[in-house]
């Protein structure tokens, strides 16, 4: 749920304030990521204690946002002696912005971390340390004092306790950073991503991982450097002295803007940067917690799919406005080279390379389960129906959390199909460890390459969405739900009793940016409305069949970002506790636009206006008269273009989206980082 964040420039003289935007920057593209307190750690100009008052390193943590951090910095900054303009051509700098799990947010919970006052160790994490209760009550025997109540601040006392005993023992400082930091995982438990920077080894970064994403990018300034795609240990070893920049990272969006070069961490690994060099040794706690450094592997360079303008807000205001409206763009990505509409003779079909050596396997499973949380479960939950009927293969859904509660059964016979935007989920990475552990074939569905779930699975698909910053899933949603469509019509084959309805698919999946772009222009509708709905507590959400999981997700977009309790119903669960809340104060929103669940929409309509519901409806265009008669004054109908049912709930959802937005904006809330949320769940 934390962004962490760190640049190493070597070789190349920066100026200390090109150092701190380097940093600032890094962190205003992770904020998405946690924004309830953020810090930095930077040089001071001397590497010994001794001959200046201030630390080798210096540490700076606020309460808050990145911005309330940086007028911070610059306050400190103007207090004490530090030049800005001072130039390093080697330097470390660290960052973190966080999203609470250990101590409330205030600056002594903030990252980086540190093992003293001198900060001989600092550290900043994204994860969750589950044995830092035993590793702190050993190290307060050995006479440490801690500071905060995050369970991160064992690290680095761990670190310096490790450190001093090597000490004591050698005499002399012999003891590698790379030793250091070996023995430190040794004896942590739980998911992390670590960032150490010591003045004891000035100019070097540590990062290591498990479970929690984190990549290295890599600049090089010299213009004869080789262009290669890759690199070994030894060979990056060997480039001695060319000037470049290294960014450590918990995604691509703080990088992309300096280097499209990036090595994906993998778990295990402990990446050394020094001296310029990057070494990758493996950490296998198996082994007896031994280092063995990966010497016959080649580890390539990705190549970043992605521009910085994706990751920019462009001319809107916020960034999930922005990712409603690129919708029509988003889903054309998600599609493009995956339908195949051939002539009068040829069949129309979907091809997802990613699974077409797994489809046999597939359609022979016993069954096959969905799981998910929050936006992406309701995806699934949104594509169930047509995967049922396409494949005639039962379709479970678990919520990954629940599932491991329960420690459902997965059997070798199942197809599970894991969905998660970030990929990095970490209750559906938990849920992905079950299934492999259990022999089901597993499947991702993601929005990010390289992510957790993308490479533990067997085979998937990328929804190929683009970069979504705002915490509320709006664009992923939707691109999700292609996603699955087209999977139910890979799995269905080219039966010939559903050859027409497969037909009528893939028509309108082409058409279906069209739609989008269509529905969007009831953006000033919804901004009306949501004046309307401006001062209420409280809004029902209902649907069924394909648009039960509409309900279930405009209602959690509202809930998520405009802080209004909303509820998505099933409709035909109305009769059954729901309707006691109905009156004409509360708004009850219905979605009944046509597909088989429509007359059945129409009694739920009548039953709610018989009580005097206050009644906003959605439905296709042409169908206001048959929803709400004109005669209903208290009425408000929204009309959609209609498609295939299995694809409708992609349109239905955006006026929803809209509104959510509107709402959030009219109410004066922060619509791209609402109130206790963060984008990545990556803890438990």
């Amino acid at each position: 749920m934390c962004g962490i964040f760190a640049y190493l420039n070597y070789n190349v003289n920066r100026e200390r304030s090109y150092i701190l935007q380097v940093l600032f920057n890094g962190l205003r593209r992770l904020e998405y990521r946690g924004y309830d307190s953020a810090g930095i750690s930077i040089d001071h100009s001397s590497s010994d204690p001794k001959t200046s008052s201030l630390p080798p390193s210096l540490v700076f943590r606020q309460e808050g946002n990145i911005e309330s951090l940086v007028k911070s910095v610059y306050q400190e900054v103007a207090e004490t002696d530090l030049n800005l303009k001072q130039c390093f051509s080697h330097h470390a700098g660290i960052a973190h912005t966080r999203w609470a799990t250990h101590g409330e947010p205030a600056p002594r919970n903030s990252h980086p971390q540190s093992s003293d006052p001198g900060n001989e160790f600092l550290v900043v994490h994204n994860g969750v340390i589950t044995n830092y209760e035993a590793l702190k009550g050993t190290l307060v025997r050995h006479g440490f004092t801690f500071q905060s109540e995050t369970d991160t601040e064992v690290i680095p006392k761990l670190a310096k306790y490790v450190f001093d005993k090597a000490k004591e023992g050698e005499g002399d400082q012999t003891i590698t950073f790379s030793q250091v930091v070996h023995e430190v995982m040794r004896h942590l438990e739980g998911a992390y991503a670590l960032i150490f920077k010591s003045w004891h080894y000035p100019n070097e970064l540590i990062a290591c991982k498990r479970g929690s994403p984190l990549l290295l990018g890599v600049k090089e300034l010299n213009e004869n450097a080789s262009n290669g795609s890759a690199f070994h240990d030894d060979n990056f070893l060997s480039k001695s002295g060319h000037p470049k920049e290294l960014f450590l990272s918990s995604d691509a969006n703080a990088v992309v803007e300096h280097t499209k070069k990036v090595l994906v961490i993998e778990d295990g690994e402990v990446v050394h940067l020094k001296d310029g060099h990057v070494s990758i040794l493996k950490f296998d706690k198996e082994k007896h917690g031994g280092l063995s450094k990966v010497a016959s592997v080649q580890r390539a360079l990705s190549i970043l799919e992605m521009e910085v303008e994706q990751i920019n807000k462009g001319n809107f205001e916020h960034y999930m406005q922005k990712e409603i409206h690129e919708q029509p763009e988003s889903l054309t990505t998600t599609m493009r080279g995956r339908l195949l509409r051939g002539g009068s003779c040829k069949a129309k079909t979907v091809l997802l390379g990613g699974l077409k050596d797994h489809l046999k396997t597939i359609r022979r499973s016993r069954r096959i389960v969905f799981i998910g949380c929050g936006t992406s479960y309701n995806a699934a939950l949104a594509a169930r129906p047509i995967l049922e009927e396409l494949s005639g293969i039962p379709v479970t859904m678990e919520i990954a959390s629940d599932l491991l509660d329960r420690q459902g059964p997965i059997y070798r016979e199942d197809t599970a199909v894991f969905v998660s935007q970030s990929g990095e989920t970490a209750d559906t990475l938990s849920a992905l460890e079950y299934a492999l552990e259990n022999g089901a074939l597993c499947v991702g569905i993601t929005n990010t390459v390289g992510s957790a779930i993308a490479r533990n699975t067997h085979c998937g698909v990328h929804i190929n969405a683009g970069a979504e910053i705002g915490v509320a899933s709006t664009k992923a949603y939707t691109s999700q739900i292609v996603v699955m469509a087209m999977l139910a019509l890979a799995i269905g084959g080219d039966t010939i009793s559903n050859q027409a309805r497969r037909e009528a698919i893939i028509d309108g999946l082409f058409d279906l940016p069209n739609k989008v772009r269509e529905v969007l222009k009831l953006d000033q509708v919804m901004k009306d409305l949501a004046k309307q709905l401006i001062a209420e507590q409280s809004l029902l959400v209902f649907g069924r069949g394909y648009n039960y999981a509409s309900a279930l997700e405009g209602a959690l977009k509202v809930k998520e970002v405009a802080l209004m309790h909303s509820e998505g119903i099933l409709a035909g669960e109305m009769k059954h506790g729901p309707l006691a809340l109905v009156d004409e104060n509360l708004p009850t929103f219905v979605i009944a636009t046509r597909d088989a669940c429509f007359s059945k929409q129409q009694s739920v309509i009548q039953q709610l206006h018989a009580r005097k519901g206050r009644l906003i409806v959605m439905c296709s265009k042409g169908d206001a008269a048959s929803v709400c008669p004109a005669e209903w004054e208290s009425c408000r109908v929204i009309e959609v273009p209609q498609l295939e049912d299995c694809l409708q709930p992609v349109v239905n959802i955006v006026p929803l989206q809209l509104l959510a937005y509107h709402l959030t904006v009219l109410r004066g809330f922060n619509v791209d980082q609402p109130r206790n949320l963060a984008k990545s769940v990556t803890t438990q």
